[in-house]
């Protein structure tokens, strides 16, 4: 079977404005990687569009409101300190958490065995009713609340390998027994939250914090205990907040993975995956905003889905 890319090029229209470090080539370099590559077990699929009553499992009505009027017309405004919209923002939103939608189709209807959404504006920092932190929707949590209520799942894995909290997934699932968050980051560091000590109601969620300057070596010794807690949750699907900003080259963090560690955490994921949910696994883009080992990352990552099939 093939691996999923799920994207749309509205990406390119979410401007936020020179310098900023959530930028248009985010996506752009993946994209044009895979091309170039022109891999015939990558099956290409724009998202459909989203509905508002899909977003309202996970997000509070009168915020998803908010949002939709606060797109500019002309120039620029911003949802919170970090998080920069324009007019082509609103698109790029929707269809980044569109993305997640198509790519669990897709695996349900066996249109491929994986997928990977190269999209933006990431998502794991948005709560219930906040945008954070470059995020707008969270995108993996809309996704995981549409496998408990269209496919009737039980037990969801969500494991986030950003580089930063995912402080919105937490939220948005801190006392739901049927979601398990696993997160790997830099801690102490943005957003500030992420300590063991944040377990969840249900002991649903396993906060990793790792120290700056953290080598591969560690990092993957560490990983052993997200594939613990997974044999121990047996997920029904997992989905994975792909963040490639814990890389040695990126400019926002100070964890040194290398590229190929993101091809071998990726292989272990799935590996995992085989044991407990047939390789239902689905992966969305969240950081990394160094463009060359992004580029470089992603394809690791993907290279690991396809190898998968």
């Amino acid at each position: 079977m093939k691996t999923g890319l799920i994207t749309s090029d509205t990406y390119q229209d979410h401007n936020t404005g020179q310098g900023h470090p959530e930028q248009i080539a985010r996506v752009s370099v993946i994209i044009e990687n895979f091309k170039k590559i022109n891999n015939k077990n990558v099956f290409w699929k724009k998202p459909t569009i989203i509905t508002d009553k899909i977003l309202k499992d996970t997000h509070d009505e009168s915020y998803i409101d908010l949002v939709k009027n606060s797109f500019p017309t002309k120039g620029f405004s911003s949802l919170d300190g970090d998080t920069i919209i324009s007019p082509g923002s609103k698109k790029a939103t929707f269809d980044a958490a569109g993305s997640i939608i198509t790519a669990i189709d897709g695996v349900e209807n066996k249109d491929f065995k994986n997928a990977f959404c190269p999209v933006r504006p990431p998502g794991h920092h948005a709560e219930k009713n906040k945008a954070m932190g470059f995020c707008i929707f969270n995108n993996v949590a809309i996704g995981a609340n549409y496998l408990l209520k269209k496919y009737n799942y039980k037990k969801i894995a969500i494991i986030d390998f950003d580089v930063h909290a995912s402080n919105g997934t937490a939220n948005i699932f801190y006392e739901n027994e049927k979601v398990l968050l696993i997160s790997t980051h830099q801690y102490p560091y943005y957003p500030g939250t992420g300590s063991e000590k944040e377990k969840g109601k249900f002991n649903n969620i396993l906060n990793i914090p790792l120290a700056a300057g953290t080598s591969s070596e560690e990092y993957l010794n560490a990983f052993e205990r997200v594939l613990k807690k997974l044999s121990e949750f047996k997920p029904q699907f997992i989905l994975i907040s792909a963040g490639f900003d814990a890389h040695e080259n990126d400019p926002l963090a100070q964890i040194n993975l290398k590229t190929e560690d993101y091809h071998t955490i990726t292989k272990r994921i799935l590996e995992a995956s085989k044991k407990y949910c047939d390789g239902k696994v689905v992966s969305i883009l969240e950081g990394g905003y160094d463009l060359k080992a992004l580029q470089d990352s992603t394809k690791r990552h993907v290279d690991a889905l396809l190898e998968f099939n």
